[in-house]
């Protein structure tokens, strides 16, 4: 996030999970799993399990050790492992890393940290459905106009405009609770997915592994297989063109010719250098970057699925890139929409005076129904065409023309036309629907809130 909109937003300690000192303490914690799941299996002795459980923590490693073995060999993994060995007891440190290749433990490793910033994600989701069901709870009954295609279209409620929002994000939320067992997976397959340094005892080992873990074991653990991991992205994907929908609405609504609502801006904020009259929408800027930036993740990771042969580190590189910075991205745009929308200003008169900016033109569709019903449908539609028409390009309003048209006049009474010119009797089910989106907001939230209380 931007410097000047930092202090606004709490980091939801995604970035941190997925750091790379918190990644080595996940392939360590996959290395326990490991060796525990092999001393069950008398593979290794149980007393070499326990050394490598007790030593494989990261403040008891030499991490610069760690760092030049890095620098020196260029791999990823056998450092960290040449550093545990050092550490463990006797000849324990041999039985370190037994039967696995490195991808098995980082890629393990990976999904373990996904699933704890997966857990932050949710509670932020659910946390978004509780704000958006305070703002459509409150905006119910405010009037704005309806926009299709950039013009007035009928009359609706900015809560409906929430409850829109509402849909989309709890089914995202959806999503993301329906692929968690096929993303966040233990795999142990050896050099090339046949488990031949493990024999017979090969997905025993992995079943026992993914128990200790707390994570699902992969049916078939091949070291091409990205498509678990493309999913989420892509879920993430979606949440963001969303979260990118959301903040260009507001970015829209905030413009002076609109000014129907305006995102917090906390006293001392500066919107310019130079212009010191500017209140910028700096949290919807922030958003749509970061929705276009996560967006753009999505065909990185759909890139990766096409792995050739057995295994291919290119495919492992770009997938860790898109699931780790879309996961960031995703935290940072949930952060940034709660304080956005939870300190919403919302202004009802100014969007009643952009409703009656056509004096009357945005009711077309109530008076052209009503009509209908006695000269028929499409004859009112003709009628009412040529009185919004010569509205638009003459000077006489569209009040004036319908009193003078005998069409009208001899179908519907004074009082007729002018209760049909009222906005606020034509919004439909808007406030019926916003209330139940908020209803329906609540109930997922807690719900997710209670699941989570009891994982």
């Amino acid at each position: 996030m931007p410097e000047e909109t930092a202090a606004r937003i709490v980091d939801p300690g995604i970035r941190e999970l997925l750091s790379t000192e918190s990644l080595w303490q996940s392939w360590l914690d996959v290395e326990v799993a490991l060796a525990r799941a092999e001393a069950d299996l008398d593979i290794i002795p149980a007393a070499s399990a326990e050394e490598i459980a007790r030593k494989a923590k990261l403040d008891l490693l030499d991490l610069d050790a760690v760092r030049d073995g890095l620098a020196r060999t260029g791999h990823s993994l056998v450092p960290l492992i040449w550093e545990l060995d050092r550490i463990c007891e006797g000849e324990v440190g041999g039985h370190v890393h037994w039967g696995a290749t490195t991808q098995n433990i980082t890629q393990t490793g990976l999904l373990l940290s996904l699933k704890r910033a997966h857990l932050i994600i949710t509670r932020q989701l659910a946390e978004l459905l509780l704000v958006l069901a305070d703002l459509a709870e409150r905006t119910r009954d405010m009037l704005i106009p309806a926009r299709t295609h950039g013009q007035h279209a009928v009359p609706t409620t900015f809560g409906l405009k929430v409850s829109v929002w509402i849909d989309e994000y709890a089914r995202h939320l959806d999503r993301l609770r329906q692929c968690e067992d096929r993303v966040f997976v233990t795999m142990l397959g050896g050099a090339a997915g046949t488990l031949a340094s493990l024999g017979a005892a090969g997905l025993d080992v992995q079943a026992k592994m993914a128990e200790y873990l707390g994570l699902p074991a992969m049916r078939n653990p091949a070291r091409t297989l990205y498509d678990h991991q493309a999913e989420y992205v892509t879920v993430l994907g979606l949440m963001a063109a969303t979260g990118g929908k959301v903040g260009r609405e507001i970015f829209t609504l905030m413009q002076q010719e609109f000014g129907e609502v305006e995102e917090p801006v906390p006293p001392g904020t500066v919107g310019s250098s130079t212009m010191p009259q500017k209140r910028n929408p700096k949290l919807a800027q922030d958003l749509i970057a970061a929705a276009a930036e996560a967006r753009a993740l999505v065909p990185l990771a759909l890139e990766a699925v096409e792995a050739e042969h057995e295994a291919d580190r290119t495919n492992s590189l770009m997938m860790t890139r898109a699931i780790t910075q879309s996961a960031i991205l995703t935290g940072d745009m949930l952060a940034t929409l709660n304080v956005m929308l939870g300190g919403l200003s919302v202004f009802p008169d100014q969007m009643r005076k952009n409703l009656d900016l056509s004096d009357g033109l945005i009711m077309g569709e109530a008076l052209m129904l009503e009509l209908g019903r006695a000269i028929g449908r499409q004859h009112a539609h003709d009628v009412i065409y040529d009185a919004a028409q010569a509205a638009a390009t003459s000077d006489a309003t569209f009040r004036e023309l319908l009193a003078a048209d005998p069409r009208i006049t001899d179908t519907l009474a004074a009082e007729q036309v002018d209760a049909l010119l009222d906005p606020a009797r034509y919004t439909g089910l808007s406030a019926e629907m916003a209330q139940d989106g908020a209803r329906y907001a609540r109930e997922i939230a807690h719900a997710v809130g209670a699941n989570r209380g009891k994982a």
